[in-house]
């Protein structure tokens, strides 16, 4: 997934964001998907390839990641 793959994508929040100002936003492709914080969307994002992503959900769900 590039940048120009990005550039008319439809952001959806996810699900799991909360109430607060912790939202994350996605686009998933049939190959890959990025993720970026709705805050600061013009910051950049975090793009995935089918394996990348599915070790990226993998961890999430299991709360392999912290914020140390």
């Amino acid at each position: 997934m590039t940048v120009t793959d990005l550039a008319r994508a439809h952001w959806r929040k996810s699900t799991h964001s909360g109430a607060g100002n912790d939202c994350v936003e996605l686009v998933v492709r049939r190959s890959g998907a990025a993720v970026r914080d709705s805050k600061n969307a013009g910051h950049g994002h975090l793009a995935f390839g089918d394996g990348g992503w599915r070790a990226f959900l993998a961890t999430v769900k299991d709360d392999g990641l912290t914020t140390d």
